[in-house]
This record gives C-alpha cells, sequence and structure tokens, in this order.
C-alpha cells in the first residue's frame, strides 16, 4: 500500500483570492455564530478563518463557477470547503447533533466522523446559486438541511418531489460540476444525500491524511485549537 499524501498549507488555497476574476462568493457559515444556516448554534471556526481548498480541486469550482454563469447569467456562493478533525469533533459535540444520533448512521449519514470525508483535506465544497442580485434562487431546501426524518431527505439527488425549476437548477449546477472536473480529467462525486454537496470519491481523498489544525500554521487553522 503507497504512503498516505500529507497536506502541506500551501497544499491549500483560500478561495477568497477568486472571488474578483470569477463568478462566485464566500459565505464561510459556520465562522459565523448567528448565520441563519448555522445549524450548529455556535461558531466552529474561527471568525477569521478563510475558506481553504486543496490546489487539486480548485481548479473544478472555478471553471465550473464560470460554466453555470455562462449558460444561466447565476453565480456559486461557496459555504464551505475544507473543515479540519477539529472542527468535524467540535459539530459532533453540539446539542442539536446529539439529538440526532441519527445523523451519524449508516447507511445514510449525514455528518462524517473526525478525519473521514472529502471536506477533511480540503477536497469537497458546499455550493449554492445567486441570482443577478446576488439573491439565493430556490433550490428546494436550504444548504445543510438536515432531515428529521431517514426515510425522506428532500435534500437528495434522488428526491423528485419538487417544482421543475428546482429540479432544473439542482441539474444545472451538478452537470457544470461534473463538465469542470472532465475538462480536469479528475473524478467527482455529487453526494446522493446533499444536492449542494460535491468531492472527489473515496479512493482518491483517502489518499491524503487528514488536516488538523494542530498541525497547521496559526494563519490557516480554521478553529482555535
Amino acid at each position: 500500500m503507497s504512503d498516505i499524501i500529507a497536506i502541506a498549507a500551501d497544499d491549500l488555497l483560500p478561495l477568497e483570492d477568486f472571488t474578483n476574476s470569477h463568478p462566485l462568493r464566500v459565505d464561510l457559515v459556520y465562522a459565523q455564530e448567528k448565520h441563519p444556516d448555522n445549524m450548529f448554534g455556535c461558531a466552529i471556526y474561527r471568525a477569521d478563518a478563510r475558506m481553504l481548498c486543496h490546489r487539486k480541486f480548485l481548479p473544478i469550482i472555478l471553471d465550473a463557477a464560470l460554466l453555470c454563469h455562462a449558460q444561466s447569467g447565476l453565480s456559486f456562493e461557496l459555504k464551505d470547503c475544507l473543515r479540519t478533525v477539529e472542527a468535524q469533533e467540535m459539530m459532533r459535540q453540539t446539542d442539536i447533533v446529539k439529538a440526532n444520533p441519527h445523523w451519524l448512521e449508516e447507511p445514510n449519514r449525514l455528518l462524517s466522523p473526525p478525519g473521514k470525508g472529502g471536506h477533511p483535506r480540503g477536497m469537497a465544497i458546499d455550493i449554492i446559486l445567486l441570482d443577478a442580485n446576488g439573491d439565493e434562487v430556490d433550490m428546494g431546501t436550504r444548504f445543510d438541511y438536515l432531515t428529521p426524518d431517514p426515510a425522506r431527505n428532500p435534500a437528495a439527488r434522488s428526491f423528485r418531489d419538487l417544482p421543475a425549476d428546482v429540479l432544473a437548477r439542482r441539474q444545472l449546477l451538478e452537470e457544470c460540476m461534473m463538465q469542470s472536473a472532465a475538462k480536469h480529467e479528475l473524478p467527482l462525486l455529487p453526494l446522493p444525500q446533499e444536492w449542494w454537496d460535491f468531492r472527489f470519491p473515496r479512493d482518491l481523498y483517502d489518499l491524503y491524511a487528514p488536516v488538523q489544525d494542530v498541525q497547521m500554521p496559526p494563519a490557516c487553522r480554521m478553529t482555535a485549537a
């Protein structure tokens, strides 16, 4: 078995650096305790944290944003990317997650254990779409909607009981991301249970070690750890 690849600080690039050159905006939800989409009810990230993305994953996002805007006039708003091991553990310890243990259970798990998944490697991105005025368009659910009913998840890509225009926008987002990944000859997994989540598949991201705040320079840390 090949050695696991460590992710260095210079492998992680701030997405804020691309907001002037690409039709995208950064909204780091979990750095804002009072953000309406922060379901955890507390700040998980530092207030001055930046949204970091692995350099191998970044081109997919940037080109998909250009493609989506050219086709529809809609822009990307990026909600989360690198989610360090410490941040994952903080999420699991919040009251809302403890009150919903099914979010942590297979086969339809909605939150990964610390160190698991694409987010702690900067190889997963959460995206919503904005109109020309910078307002969110209807995607059927809010970002980070976690269903109270494991048998019925309106955020899932397979959920079809939605207006046609909503389904069309979900399809647009997915097609732009998949076309961009194909352009760069990289695999991409649209997470089945969350319309907003796109990531490298497991056999690729598992080649890399998850990022821990304690191993990163202070300026690159997501939490205060």
